[in-house]
């Protein structure tokens, strides 16, 4: 087996633990509401997001395809993929990806740890972006597509990071609005165990969505570390069994339960009810669905906390805790390059040990920090027991992460 057969079986075995990350990080896009208003048990409600994140990552590869061609300019205008990037059997591709793939993990296991919901869609972009800066410089970035249209980072990802919150806000306070209105003569016990139904069914529609989008984006990174090795030459396709690892994986890491993240959402945004719930999922599921036909990487948490407070602004007297909102906006906006900043850092490291032993250096220290992290996290445990406790008003007011709050 040769240093880059290794290098590659490395990047593979990242890739899918970032999807892991992945998973329990944005659980809380699908599940938050439903947990917090009792519509599903916490691990019914892990469960049953897990199984449906499997089944939609089948269902669309668009998403995938554009990671796989829209961050790293591997194409030649005629589609063909660059010689240069390929040489020594694709090594500084393979560095790139391994480099970038460490910082978008960082990235979501710090935010995991805080608890905060910023997005691991742009954190793996961002650790992508900042090691091919690193690597290629600034050129080897595909920023906008072939030019004549916005198809690239500028088009696929930062546009729909800024207008995906704001949508999908306006389409949940519509509808919480609409609903409440509907509904005003009706007795809250009834509306309360109707809408908690009716969450059921419109927050798996967001499990099968977030399926859709966010596991296909290792998709398409394991397929670029494949055409960096010459493994694989089709630019417009997914290898199957790239498909299922990517689709176990996050299912994976979805039933374990990012339970921070969704205390943080389901209770540390908005008091919010059952009707509530189901306009912020309805409005989550159709803006993620769209942006996947489309081929958008978009962020499912940024949709997720848009629709959560699209759904306390729609309803007349509800509490939206603005400061909390501010600290998870100020977290997507250092996200991308943060996680850039480690995925640069982590290129250079891995190009001054060089080879197998610089790929292998690089690994060591994701392990070290991740590890560092998890034992971390044991000293304020939040899990399925204490996920809907009341949000305490005082933590979240002092200094500390909204999210380590119990």
């Amino acid at each position: 087996m040769t240093a880059n057969t290794v290098i590659l079986v490395l990047v593979i075995v990242v890739a899918l633990a970032f999807d892991f990350t992945n998973g329990f990080h944005d659980t809380a896009n699908a599940m938050a509401t439903s947990i917090a208003t009792g519509a599903l048990r916490p691990k019914v409600a892990v469960l049953l997001s897990g199984l449906l994140n499997l089944v939609g990552a089948f269902l669309s590869v668009e998403v995938a395809l554009t990671v796989t061609n829209a961050v790293v300019k591997i194409q030649n205008p005629d589609g063909t993929p660059k010689p240069e990037l390929l040489q020594g059997g694709g090594f500084d591709l393979l560095l790139i990806i391994l480099a970038g793939l460490v910082g978008g993990i960082v990235w979501n296991l710090l935010t995991w740890l805080l608890g905060l919901p910023s997005s691991s869609s742009h954190a793996l972009f961002g650790g992508l972006i900042g090691a091919t800066i690193a690597g290629l410089g600034t050129a080897g970035v595909n920023w906008n597509g072939n030019g004549d249209k916005l198809d690239g980072v500028l088009g696929k990802v930062i546009l729909p990071a800024l207008m995906s919150p704001v949508i999908a806000g306006v389409i949940a306070a519509v509808g919480t609005w609409l609903i409440f209105k509907i509904t005003a003569g009706v007795a809250r016990r009834f509306t309360e165990t109707g809408f908690r139904w009716g969450q059921i069914g419109s927050a798996s529609l967001v499990s099968l969505a977030h399926g859709t989008n966010d596991a296909q984006k290792t998709m398409g990174v394991i397929t670029l570390a494949l055409i960096a090795a010459g493994r694989w030459t089709d630019t417009g396709a997914i290898p199957f069994w790239v498909k299922a690892a990517c689709a176990v994986a996050i299912a994976a890491g979805t039933y374990l339960g990012g339970w921070r993240i969704i205390r943080t959402l389901g209770k540390g945004l908005v008091e919010i009810t059952s009707p509530q719930g189901m306009a912020a999922e309805s409005a989550s599921a159709a803006v993620i669905l769209a942006s996947s036909h489309l081929g958008f990487a978009l962020s499912t948490t940024h949709v997720a906390t848009g629709s959560i407070l699209g759904s306390g602004v729609g309803k007349p007297g509800a509490l939206v805790r603005w400061r909390v909102a501010g600290r998870m906006v100020a977290a997507w906006l250092i996200t991308l390059p943060c996680a850039g900043v480690v995925g640069a850092a982590m290129w250079w490291i891995g190009h001054a040990f060089g080879g197998l032993v610089g790929a292998l250096t690089i690994f060591i220290l994701l392990l070290a920090a991740a590890g560092a992290m998890y034992v971390r996290s044991h000293r304020e445990p939040v899990d399925h027991r204490n996920v809907n406790d009341d949000w305490d008003a005082e933590r979240t007011s002092d200094s500390a992460p909204a999210a380590s709050v119990r």
